[in-house]
C-alpha cells in the first residue's frame, strides 16, 4: 500500500477542550495493519490538543512546528524531530506556541482511534 497525505480527509476535533486541531488516520486495520493505527495531527496557531487520559500507550513524532507537550505533571518543548512515548493512563496534552503550523505523528493502538 502506498498513499500521499494529501489524499487523506482529515477530521476537525471538537471539542470545548481543543482548539485548532485535525487528524489525518494514514494507516490502520482497513489497510491492514491490524491492532494499531498510524495518524497525523495538526495543531493551528494557538491551538491545542485535550488535556486528557486514556488506558492505552501512544508514540509521537513531532514533523514541524514549535510545540509544548504537558507530560504528568511537567511541561517538555518538543521542535521538529522530537518524539515521545506516552504510557497509559498519564495526563497529556500538546499545543502549538509557534507561529507554523504544528504537526505530529501519533500511533496508538485500534482501541484508541475513535
Amino acid at each position: 500500500m502506498i498513499g500521499h497525505i494529501d489524499n487523506i480527509q482529515k477530521r476537525e476535533l471538537n471539542s470545548p477542550e481543543v482548539k485548532h486541531a485535525s487528524i489525518k488516520a494514514l494507516v490502520g486495520p482497513q489497510e491492514g495493519w491490524n491492532g494499531y493505527v498510524f495518524r497525523v495531527l495538526e495543531v493551528g496557531v494557538e491551538g491545542y490538543t485535550p488535556k486528557h487520559q486514556h488506558p492505552w500507550p501512544h508514540i509521537n513524532y513531532i514533523l514541524e512546528g514549535d510545540g509544548e507537550l504537558f507530560l504528568d505533571g511537567k511541561v517538555e518543548h518538543v521542535t521538529s524531530g522530537s518524539y515521545a512515548y506516552i504510557p497509559g493512563n498519564t495526563l497529556h496534552q500538546f499545543k502549538n506556541i509557534g507561529r507554523t503550523t504544528f504537526k505530529f505523528i501519533c500511533i496508538v493502538p485500534e482501541e484508541g482511534h475513535k
